[in-house]
This record gives structure tokens, sequence and C-alpha cells, in this order.
């Protein structure tokens, strides 16, 4: 491997097999390596690591640390979990995780579609994107009045009972920043518009361990939604349907169910269980 001369670093382009030095100095930059340790770390687990392991991989004081964190967190290539404060790599590497995001999609399918002929209702898989919640899949209910979206589309954080099961896992700091992002229109006259109304809602999700919209994002809708949290991606399962056939006693019985299926998903860094 040969090295570059100041001067040769001025050519178009560098040939394979060669370094750029300076009078015996490699050009690399500390910071960027510390990044990348911190990155791949990451990117090997499957549960999240702590700030110990973190300062560690990175040589770095666990204050020191925890600002590269704080800043990859920021720009959403991190993601701290708020039960056990460990760090996961989060949804800015979204198109690395594509394949990820597609097997979860195939694993979640057929209980979506048991789910649907058990209850005859539309069943969702939503994921955090950006700032909203998109349906990954859709199954819809074979009932010729139903309640469903449509697989790609987009709905608010605030308003949706996905939206509420996905937010109540996240730091309460970055649930306050998505949505001053998006803002938090009242879609129905049900809609939570509050920031702290709406954080206590979801101390309330975490606390049943199931999110509901009551008529908040339809008005004329009811949804019931769990979070996932067998994988490392920000997503959640939800039964939809028109709130005059599936009452809060329906919502209840169904998330003991919708529990059990998210319990049954994983999803590991080759894509298989």
């Amino acid at each position: 491997m040969s090295p570059l001369t100041p001067q040769a670093v001025t050519k178009d382009r560098v040939q394979p097999g060669e370094t750029i030095e300076d009078e015996g100095r490699v050009y690399a930059v500390r910071s960027i390596e510390r990044v990348v340790s911190v990155l791949n770390l990451l990117q090997e687990s499957i549960d999240g690591v702590t700030l110990k392991e973190v300062a560690d991989a990175a040589d770095l004081p666990k204050s020191s640390a925890f600002r590269y964190l704080w800043t990859l967190e920021k720009s959403r290539y991190v993601e701290r979990d708020t039960d056990s404060g460990l760090f996961r790599i989060g949804l800015g590497f979204l198109g690395m995780q594509s394949r990820h995001t597609e097997v979860l999609r195939e694993r979640v399918r057929p209980s979506l579609e048991r789910l649907r002929d058990d209850l005859d209702e539309t069943t969702n898989l939503g994921l955090l994107d950006g700032h909203h919640v998109i349906y990954l899949e859709i199954i819809e209910s074979r009932r010729s009045v139903r309640l469903a979206a449509s697989r790609g589309t987009h709905d608010p954080l605030h308003s949706t009972a996905l939206g509420k099961a996905i937010a109540a896992h996240l730091p309460e700091d970055r649930v306050r920043e998505l949505l001053s992002e998006a803002g938090m229109p009242s879609r129905t006259a049900e809609t939570i518009t509050s920031v702290d109304d709406y954080l206590a809602e979801l101390a309330k999700v975490r606390r049943l361990g199931y999110a509901v919209d009551n008529r908040e994002n339809e008005p004329d809708g009811r949804c019931v939604a769990v979070p996932i949290l067998g994988t490392r991606l920000p997503a959640a399962l939800s039964v939809s349907a028109p709130e005059a056939r599936f009452s809060m006693r329906d919502v209840e019985k169904t998330a003991r169910t919708l529990i059990e299926v998210a319990g049954q998903i994983t999803l590991s860094p080759t894509g298989t269980a």
C-alpha cells in the first residue's frame, strides 16, 4: 500500500491501495472514527447497548459518549429506550434497514390475516416514519362498511392508536420534538391537542400495555394498538373498526389478543426469528 503525498492528493482520484499521508501522519479524523465505532457497536446489538459500552467502544468518558449519542439521536441515527435506558440504531438508517422492515412485514402479515378472519375487522402494521405513522401492511375487513387506510399512507402520531403505542416507548424529549414538528391539529372533537394531556395518555398506554383511538382520528372510528417490542423498529399492530360495532369491551378483549401476537414477533439482524 503506497502512501500519498500532499501533492498527490490534488489528483482527481485516489488509486486502489493508496493511503493519504503527510510526513508520516495518516489523515484519519478521530471523531469520525469514534462515531463509526459507536455505530458498529449499535449495529451488532439486537437489544441495545449501555452508555458504558458505548464509552468503552469509542474510548471516551461517559459524558463525552453521551454527547455523541445525543447528537446522533437528534439526527435519528440513534434511539434510546426509555424503560431500559439502552441505545439502539435509529430510523436514520431506515434505508439500510429496509430488509428488516420487509422481514417484519412478512412475519406479521399471517398474524394480521388470522386476526382479520377471527374478528372480521381491519388489522394494521404501522411504523414511525419521521413525525407520522406509515402503514406498512393493512388487511382489510371483508365487511362492506369498514375502517381502513391504504398501505403506504401516513397518519398523525397524536390522534391514532398506532401512534400512541409507538410514542409510549420513545424518550419523552423525542416525543415532544415530534409533536412540535408535526403539530397537534384537531382531527375530531375527541382529539388530544395538548402535549401534557398526550404525555399523560402515553403513561396510561404504558400502564395498560395498549393504546386506544376512541373517535380521535375519525369521528366514527375506534382503534386499539399495541407496540411490537421484540424488534429494533418502532412499530405497532392495531385493529380498527367503526365505533358502532367495536365497543370498549371489545377493545379490551382485542387488546389482550394483540399483546399475545406482538409478544411472539421478533426480528434478528439477519432477518430471521
